[in-house]
């Protein structure tokens, strides 16, 4: 079983705790430890890409974006920062505008 498997629970928005007891039950809650917040964010991260590619809902998009930005503050990252690094990369190397495949070199 590795690491990433072995973590407990599963990640959850901020104010997910505050909803559920709106609705009546009693979540159990508890901080993840800074040792295994990289492999919370990792399955967090694998479950909402497998959440979109079986959806296709543009909702699951933007979850996959507030995980990336977690994901990047826990390496000192902040949003605008990884943005910039985003902006950055598309002017060294394009975008995915022109839907260009690539079939090896001849």
């Amino acid at each position: 079983m590795t690491e990433e498997t072995a973590v407990p629970g599963k990640l959850v928005r901020d104010r997910i705790p505050e909803i559920i007891r709106q609705a009546g039950s009693v979540p159990r809650i508890e901080t993840a430890p800074p040792h295994l917040r990289d492999s919370y964010l990792r399955r967090k991260l694998s479950e909402e890409l497998a959440e979109y590619l079986a959806s296709g809902v543009v909702e699951e998009l933007a979850d996959i974006v507030e995980v990336c930005f977690s994901a990047a503050k826990a390496q000192g990252v902040a949003p605008d920062a990884l943005l910039d690094i985003a902006q950055k990369k598309r002017e060294q190397r394009g975008g995915f505008d022109r839907w260009l495949v690539w079939l090896g070199n001849e």
